[in-house]
């Protein structure tokens, strides 16, 4: 059986409080990952991160502050 799931598995605040996050679709045969790749997005501050999930808000809420 093939399965694909979407994880967001990094995220970083680099320069001018720019938050880089890195998702990876992972496809699964059997149990076994058979293929990755990656996509990246930049979200910088005063951009609406609403439809994000609640980590990734958190972390922009924070790098943002002030």
């Amino acid at each position: 059986m093939l399965t694909e799931s979407k994880i967001i598995d990094q995220i970083t605040v680099g320069a001018e409080d720019v938050v880089h996050i890195r998702e990876s679709n992972v496809i699964n045969k059997d149990g076994i990952e058979i293929a990755r790749t990656y996509h990246r997005t930049t979200l910088v501050k005063g951009q609406d991160v609403s439809a994000w999930p609640q980590k990734v808000q958190d972390i922009c809420a924070a790098a943002w502050k002030g």
